[in-house]
């Protein structure tokens, strides 16, 4: 795909917008350690909430929706929706706590919640195997994603693309590296209003193509079964292009994950970037609110337009092959995008991929200089965050080395979710249950390993069925190992509650603790909670009825929609009450 001089001029000024605000904050992101990595803690709620927003808008996530929907229709992006019912319980029952507890990153909270050796054994173990190991594979997957974006505009052979992916990542780097936070999250926003500029411009382009005319058109050239909001259940696992959802599959998905395992960005009780995030805003309140702007543009404002270009390709790509499905939206982009739009597209591609990799960047290297490297932690001025800048570099080299390796994505969300299976619950009840020790904590991190080894050996591999396994055993030897260990000591155990103030099974401790502001019932959590999950589904099924010209059906969901809002605006004020 040749590129005109006004796609060019686009591509250009977007990148110098781009690094015009990230090194505006430069200066002061080097003042120390919680400047650099949490923006001084002064971030407005709804800066960070968007921030939030596009670093999960990946280069690849439009092309794996138009892979889910071209497999399994509308109903396959529930491997992703599901997500919303945890993310919800980060808002009410996790938000305040992560800014009340007043650390710079996830595994500080380790040495904070537990002591001893064990603790400060797991803190630098979860600094290196996340900020190093599960972070450069992220990144080296998101940077496969952007070279097959590469590939498909401009047909670059394998080390063209990963010459180009380097140079755009140096580039992230660099004002990564010098901005700091506060800087990452103002950039994030410029790009993630031009990816999402770019991706509705492409949907309307689209719908006006030829083969398609209209909105009409377009659904009556669809299989019916494509345009349903749920799985039809099957007895079997979904096979191919079926538009089936097997029930292991569907009960993973919709009872499962969303509490048990650790996912990036979507972890039970928050963490990674999104804790980072939230204990960068200004104050509790403000914490709260930033994930909850967070939940509701990620699942009820982003994925439309990527649904109709999806729904669009089924009709205008019909020959393509299943593993090849995600590059219709690409082909789209070339077909339909007149020049100058085609510049705009790509640069809401850049955006998207830029804003992804200058989180993991950033986090990551926070997690390296503060949690692992000795004799960091008591320095959080000067050589602190030069050291953290050169990481960051670092960092950006180790993942375009593991790219060279990596052959495909397709697996990533599986893997992530299995590794991860079980230690979900114990990263929720630490917060809520005293009992909760270090043992608790590493028998969850390691045990999956041991049980998706025993999976391999035994030879299973339905996913399901091996997720099942792996989320049953580990969770038993981690309430094993809880029960036949001491709890923690009373001076750790009183110092956390006394900074953080956990409700839930803590009454022990609280009996011998300083008596804190009344704080909302847990009940009232619970239902700000349900009635924000309903709410957010409601307006998802409401605006893709609506959009899709089948007004009809909107009425339960505007319905739902009301009663929830009514319900959330009444309870958010008491939930919020004494949270600063």
């Amino acid at each position: 795909m040749l590129l005109s001089f006004s796609d060019i001029i686009v591509i250009v000024l977007y990148m110098l917008i781009t690094l015009v605000i990230g090194l505006s904050f430069a200066r002061g992101s080097g003042k120390s350690m919680e400047q650099y990595i949490l923006g001084g803690r002064n971030l407005p709620w709804w800066v960070a909430g968007l921030s939030m927003v596009a670093t999960t808008f990946a280069a690849d996530t439009p092309l794996a929706v138009t892979e889910l929907v071209s497999q399994q229709g509308i109903s396959g992006n529930w491997m992703w929706w599901n997500m919303l019912t945890g993310g919800m319980l980060t808002v009410f029952f996790f938000a305040t706590l992560w800014r009340k507890a007043e650390v710079l990153t996830e595994p500080e909270l380790i040495t904070l919640r537990y002591g001893g050796k064990p603790a400060r054994f797991l803190r630098t173990f979860k600094s290196l195997y996340l900020g190093l190991f599960m972070n450069v594979v992220i990144m080296a997957w998101v940077n496969i994603a952007f070279m097959s974006i590469l590939e498909v505009f401009f047909g670059f052979s394998f080390q063209e693309q990963l010459l180009w992916t380097g140079a755009v990542m140096l580039f992230t780097a660099f004002y990564t590296a010098l901005a700091g936070l506060k800087g990452v999250a103002y950039t994030d926003i410029f790009q993630f209003l031009v990816a999402m500029a770019g991706c509705i411009i492409l949907a309307w382009l689209v719908l006006d193509a030829p083969q398609i005319r209209n909105m009409e058109g377009l659904v009556s050239q669809l299989p019916e079964a494509s345009l349903h909001f749920f799985p039809e259940i099957s007895s079997v696992s979904s096979a191919g292009t079926q538009l089936t959802l097997g029930i292991g599959s569907f009960l993973v998905f919709t009872a499962l994950q969303w509490w048990a395992s650790w996912y990036p960005g979507a972890e039970p009780g928050g963490g990674g970037y999104i804790a980072q995030r939230m204990m960068s805003t200004k104050s509790q309140k403000d914490s709260l609110y930033s994930v909850l702007l967070f939940q509701l543009a990620h699942y009820c404002l982003r994925p439309w337009p990527w649904i109709i270009v999806a729904l669009a390709c089924i009709v205008l790509y019909p020959d393509l092959p299943p593993d090849k499905a995600r590059l219709g939206y690409v082909m789209a982009i070339r077909d339909f995008m007149p020049s100058g739009l085609r510049g705009l597209m790509l640069a809401a591609f850049l955006g998207a991929y830029m804003s992804t990799i200058s989180t993991q960047l950033n986090w990551g290297a926070g997690y390296i200089v503060n949690d692992f490297l000795p004799g960091i932690r008591s320095n959080m001025k000067g050589n602190s965050v030069l050291n953290t800048r050169f990481t960051v570099i670092l960092l950006m080299i180790a993942s375009l080395f593991v790219t060279t390796f990596v052959q495909s994505v397709t697996s990533a969300w599986a893997f992530l979710l299995e590794c991860g299976a079980g230690l979900g619950l114990v990263l929720i009840l630490r917060w809520y249950w005293w009992r909760i020790n270090v043992w608790s904590e590493i028998a969850a991190t390691f045990a999956p390993f041991v049980f998706m080894s025993l999976n391999s050996f035994l030879g299973i591999e339905d996913f399901p069925l091996r997720y099942t396994i792996t989320l049953t055993g580990t969770t038993l030897t981690w309430l094993i190992i809880t029960f036949l260990t001491k709890p923690e000591s009373q001076s750790t155990l009183a110092n956390f509650y006394e900074r953080v103030k956990p409700q839930g099974a803590w009454q022990p401790i609280a009996l011998h603790a300083m008596q804190s502001k009344q704080q909302a019932p847990l009940y009232l959590r619970c239902i700000a909670w349900l009635s924000s999950v309903v709410l957010a589904y409601s307006f998802l099924f409401l605006s893709g009825k609506w959009i899709l010209g089948m007004y009809d059906e909107v009425w339960p969901w505007m319905i739902c929609v009301a009663v929830s809002l009514l319900i959330l605006i009444r309870v958010i004020p008491a939930v919020t009450k004494n949270n600063g």
